[in-house]
């Protein structure tokens, strides 16, 4: 196989840069070539794959599968963007009136600032962007492909030309694949081509001139998986696949902007707007007064620079950003922004059972046929254990034919793999086809010697509509053709006429016993399926319409899949929280009950506590909603009804965080206010849905996501508290001085001073404030409240004031003790800084007093205080800087005044924080 160029004219070469394809896969043309050639062109195997040790060197030799990396513009352009916002308009505006004016000196500290800002927030954004990026490939695509005979499961981005990839019900297309068989498949290929309705796929050749839209024996890299299953040679990776070619031409970045930072966007730009205006009016004042048009202009300058809050989106961004790694830190990947915000507010989560709040390592407890049962013993992925008669303990009888088809059909019918070797076995598949395949090996039956014995010829794949699966299978010892299905007991019952005795034989089936059975293993918290044989004999074929009444039903198998530890407590301190819990699962009623007891969600099982799919169904519409709200337990739901659920709760108000893992999830997800998918367990499809992907399928983790989420808009909001009295105090300050036709406080680059420094040493440390303690312990935030209730808007005011007074005082005062008009400035500003520094520590907590909280509770307050002290101290102090800020030194006295003000500003804050108590949170 060789790299080529592509014949299609567009100029796509092969190559180790993202991806490639290979052949005609390079003018589109795998899809008209019959299989075996394509396998010859492609020098692999349609039943083999590839070796390792081809595949490794294909990868080396063509590069990883994966896109290239999104062109946001270059460094230039990424400069550039930091200069398009209003103030920054508004600042080189100013800079250049003011250089026109001969204020050189004055000029020139505003266009460094402009640099600075514009560099900071350069690194801000690439910064956010990087993490983004990490955090994207914690749940990154894997792919199932076989490889020198063996099915493996891979990182999607180690695919290569010629590799066999197999496919199923949820994945996510990894690459672009010419397929060689199927069953039953059907892609959703609406994000490549726009059609809405999943495409069923053949294998068949096509013509050369087929589009892409017609396709039907190509699955396409992006696309999903919907129903079915199928295997395919892959013939393009990385760039080199459509979806590589509407990726270069679209050519877009994902953005930052989440619904708060547009809020807050919005407002920035009404603010400056309002502050433009509000200079102008105080530069007409001026002039109409007599004042020198100079001095004025910058007395307007000051205004506008000192009461725009410059640093808030910027900050907003890194809160966020700082929220998403301490999320991904405890296995919660963020995969839209939003959701960080929207996760404080979360009034119900409503939760899969099986590996969310059970561990999904499912064994086997229980083997159940119509003559006796067993208890098998052993856990986990290992075929150690034993099968013994109950309640005599005898050991599982070769002669017991019943409970021998009833692990064969589990084992045959059935999809996963067993990988690794002796104590460190591990699943490739669904839990419960693992626990089947582990109960047959302790048996004697494993799967190498069940393929052996009973090759595989067709499939019936599990749906959610049929729930069972049934396959065809040769007879080596009689050449026959048997059937295996395995799958729900009522719906098992509902094709079997007969069951099968412990000597082989047949009788007419007790529907009765095996549902009683089948209810008693289910109160025992067992997750209960039904195996059945189609003996060889009548039917050669295997289709869905010859199955009912030709099964004989062989028997049950009872699983355990165990809570997972932390999910006890976890539900319960959601419940603390006031975060309702409620358990969605397909599993029996009986089943479904006894592990939400055991999770404690049914605290004395009030009435309408549990609810099956049919009784939602039958609800009448005006009822449902508040049914819904009263349940904490949904069984034998289909996927389907879940997007009804999610509807219905929001309907009452709540904030909902749905759960998902399957393809028929995606609609819930979707609509919920939180989609949250399974990243060991989920499909892909839920995954593309979901706004959070847990990395370890934990519900424990959804919890540490609620509390994170509400630490992460604590923090924004204790930010936005502090910088918003600094700005509108500066303002006020210049306005009163203009007003009054006094000499100005404060000059326009002492406050950009201000707020450059304050901003990046003070305010951003909050964004590193620690969860506070009782976090969880609080009700949910309303949603329709605004971000600043009137209390907290009240001390915004107060604060405001403060500083205001207190410069305006202290600037008086030290002319008035014979200061020059520098150093009066001088101890303003520090003044302002002072008091800034002071009321930073009362925003670590907007309700408790600073006792309570600690000083050292947050180490980068400290390091940003030390800087600040030291930055301000240098600015008093250093002749190069008392030369560009129009500073100079002041004595102790000054200093005095300075720290006595700011200590009485503090403790007039605590004072107001310790009357209005939690009204202001």
């Amino acid at each position: 196989m060789t790299r080529r160029d592509r014949a299609d004219g567009t100029g796509r070469a092969d190559g180790a840069s993202g991806g490639a394809s290979a052949g005609p896969a390079a003018g589109g043309g795998h899809h008209g070539l019959a299989v075996h050639e394509v396998v010859l062109l492609l020098e692999s195997d349609p039943h083999r794959g590839l070796t390792p040790e081809e595949a490794a060197r294909r990868l080396e030799s063509f590069g990883p599968n994966a896109l290239p990396a999104a062109a946001g513009g270059g460094v230039v352009r990424r400069v550039l963007r930091q200069f398009h916002h209003p103030l920054i308009y508004v600042l080189m505006a100013a800079a250049a009136i003011t250089a026109g004016l001969g204020e050189y000196v004055d000029s020139g500290v505003i266009f460094a600032v402009v640099l600075v800002n514009a560099l900071v927030g350069y690194v801000q954004e690439s910064k956010a962007e990087a993490a983004l990026d990490a955090l994207r490939s914690m749940v990154s695509t894997s792919a199932r492909v076989v490889r020198g005979g063996r099915e493996r499961a891979v990182p999607s981005e180690e695919l290569v030309p010629g590799d066999l990839v197999l496919v199923k019900a949820g994945d996510k297309v990894p690459a672009d694949v010419r397929l060689v068989r199927q069953s039953e498949l059907r892609v959703d290929e609406s994000a490549l081509t726009g059609e809405s309705l999943p495409v069923a796929k053949r294998e068949a050749a096509l013509p050369t001139r087929t589009p892409v839209s017609d396709r039907r024996n190509m699955v396409y890299s992006g696309t999903l998986v919907t129903s079915g299953t199928g295997a395919g040679v892959t013939v393009a990776t990385g760039g080199e696949t459509e979806l590589g070619e509407i990726h270069r031409l679209v050519g877009t970045a994902e953005t930052l902007a989440t619904p708060l930072t547009a809020k807050l966007n919005r407002f920035a730009r009404t603010l400056t707007v309002a502050i433009l205006a509000l200079a102008a009016v105080t530069f007409a004042i001026g002039v109409v007064r007599g004042r020198n048009a100079t001095e004025t202009f910058t007395a307007a300058v000051a205004l506008a620079v000192g009461t725009i809050p410059e640093g808030l989106p910027a900050v907003v961004t890194i809160t966020l950003a700082v929220g998403v790694a301490r999320m991904a830190r405890r296995r919660a990947v963020i995969r839209r922004l939003p959701a960080v915000e929207t996760l404080g507010g979360t009034t119900v989560i409503c939760s899969d059972k099986t590996g969310t709040l059970t561990e999904n390592q499912m064994t086997v407890r229980v083997l159940w046929t119509p003559d006796r049962a067993y208890e098998v013993t052993g856990s986990g992925y290992t075929p150690h254990g034993t099968i013994r008669a109950v309640p005599y303990g005898g050991p599982l009888a070769r002669t017991d034919q019943a409970a021998r088809w009833c692990l064969l059909a589990g084992a045959a019918c059935n999809d996963a793999a067993l990988t690794g070797e002796g104590e460190h076995r591990g699943l490739v598949g669904d839990p419960t086809e693992g626990a089947m395949l582990v109960a047959a090996a302790k048996a004697g039956l494993s799967r190498e010697v069940v393929d052996r014995a009973h090759p595989r010829l067709a499939t019936i794949p599990f749906s959610s509509d049929r729930r069972y699966m049934a396959t065809l299978h040769r007879d080596t010892a009689g050449d026959g053709r048997l059937v295996f299905v395995k799958g729900a007991v009522e719906r098992i019952l509902d094709l079997c006429p007969a069951e099968m005795t412990g000597d082989g034989d047949r009788r007419p089936l007790d529907r009765e016993a095996v549902v009683r059975a089948a209810d008693e293993l289910a109160s025992r918290g067992l997750r209960v399926l039904a195996t059945a044989v189609r003996p060889a004999g009548g039917h050669d074929g295997l289709s869905e319409e010859t199955l009912p009444g030709s099964l004989v039903l062989t028997g049950l198998q009872g699983m355990h899949d165990p809570p997972r530890p932390a999910a006890v407590s976890a539900v319960e301190a959601c419940r603390t929280a006031g975060v309702e819990v409620k358990m969605i699962t397909g599993d029996h009623t009986v089943t479904a009950t006894a592990v939400a007891e055991g999770l404690g969600l049914l605290d004395g099982r009030p009435p309408g506590a549990v609810l099956t799919g049919a009784e939602l169904a039958e609800l009448p519409p005006r009822d449902y909603p508040a049914a819904v709200d009263r349940a904490r337990v949904f069984a034998r739901v289909s996927p389907e009804q879940k997007l009804r659920l999610v509807e219905a709760l929001q309907d009452r108000g709540h904030v909902v965080a749905m759960t998902g893992d399957g393809v028929n999830d995606a609609p819930a997800l979707r609509q919920a206010d939180i989609g949250v998918a399974m990243g060991e367990g989920g499909t892909e499809v839920a995954k593309e849905a979901a706004d959070m992907v847990l990395t370890d399928d934990d519900f424990a983790t959804i919890e540490a996501a609620v509390e994170e989420g509400r630490g992460v808009f604590d923090n924004l909001t204790k930010f936005i508290v502090w910088v918003l009295p600094t700005s509108l105090g500066q303002g006020l300050l210049i306005l009163v001085a203009v007003l009054l036709g006094t000499t100005l406080p404060v000059l326009p680059t002492q406050v950009l001073w201000i707020n450059m420094t304050t901003a990046v040493l003070l305010g951003l440390m909050l964004a590193f404030e620690p969860r506070e303690a009782g976090i969880m312990r609080r009700p949910p935030r309303d949603p329709t409240r605004p971000l600043l209730t009137g209390p907290l808007m009240t001390r915004v005011l107060l604060v405001s004031a403060l500083i205001v007074g207190g410069a305006w005082w202290l600037f008086t005062w030290e002319r008035g003790v014979g200061a020059g008009t520098a150093e009066a400035r001088t101890a303003a500003v520090n003044l302002v800084v002072a008091v800034e520094l002071f009321y930073l520590f009362s925003c670590r907590s907007l309700t408790r007093p600073l006792r309570s909280v600690g000083l050292f509770g947050n180490r980068w307050i400290v390091v940003g205080v030390a800087a600040q002290v030291a930055a301000q101290l240098a600015l008093t102090y250093l002749p190069a800087l008392n030369g560009l800020f129009h500073t100079a030194p002041i004595g102790a006295g000054a200093w005095a005044r300075i720290l006595a003000l700011a200590c009485l500003a503090s403790l007039v804050v605590a004072v107001d924080k310790r009357f209005r108590g939690r009204a202001q949170a």
